[in-house]
Formats: C-alpha cells, sequence, structure tokens
C-alpha cells in the first residue's frame, strides 16, 4: 500500500523557518521523482520543487527559488522542504507528490498546512 505521509506544517510569523517532511512507503521511493506542491486558497496547485529520480537534480518554481531547499534522505524513504524566509504569499496547503518515470504512476500525500501571519 502506497503511503506518502507530509508533517511540519504549522503557523510561523514572516522571515521565520520550517521544514516539512514526507515519509514515503508501498514503492521503490530511490527511481522517483519526488515533488513538492502547493495551493491556496483561491488558486491553483503550484509546483514549488523537484528532486528528480535518484536525487539527481533539483528543481525550483521562481518564486522560492534561493529560500525554499528540497532534499531527500533514499535511506530513509524521506524528502524534505526547508522553507526559509517564509512570506505571507507562501501561506498554502503543501502536498508531496512521487511520480514514476513517464509519469507512468503518480501519488500524492494528504497536504500539510503552512500559515505565515503574523
Amino acid at each position: 500500500q502506497v503511503q506518502l505521509v507530509e508533517s511540519g506544517g504549522g503557523l510561523v510569523q514572516p522571515g521565520g523557518s520550517l521544514r516539512l517532511s514526507c515519509a514515503a512507503s508501498g514503492f521503490t521511493f530511490r527511481s522517483y521523482t519526488m515533488n513538492w506542491y502547493r495551493q491556496a486558497p483561491g488558486k491553483e496547485r503550484e509546483l514549488v520543487a523537484t528532486s528528480t529520480r535518484f536525487g539527481i537534480s533539483t528543481n525550483y518554481a521562481d518564486s522560492v527559488k534561493g529560500r525554499f531547499t528540497i532534499s531527500r534522505d533514499n535511506a530513509k524513504n524521506t524528502v524534505y522542504l526547508q522553507m526559509n524566509s517564509l512570506n505571507t504569499e507562501d501561506t498554502a496547503v503543501y502536498y508531496c507528490n512521487a511520480a514514476s518515470y513517464s509519469n507512468i504512476q503518480i501519488y500524492w500525500g494528504q497536504g500539510t498546512q503552512v500559515t505565515v501571519s503574523s
């Protein structure tokens, strides 16, 4: 049974930091591209960060470049999103996503709420 379980969300003040975690099970984690998406109220889901298969490379949305860092621990089947210098526009539900080669299989986590507010 495939599971993606996010954790680490919460309320943080502008300028603060959070680290999200996504624990994966039920598939060959290291061979999947891992993504973090987010969806703010009234907006479409947005791709935030990507760690390609086997951790070969990473990519980021322009809105988070230089502030967010995606990393993965293939031994722990976990992907992380370190978020620094948070601002109110980062408020959203953050989702972990796993995609196999050619997107044949795609899995989603349940999401974790991140709220940036003073």
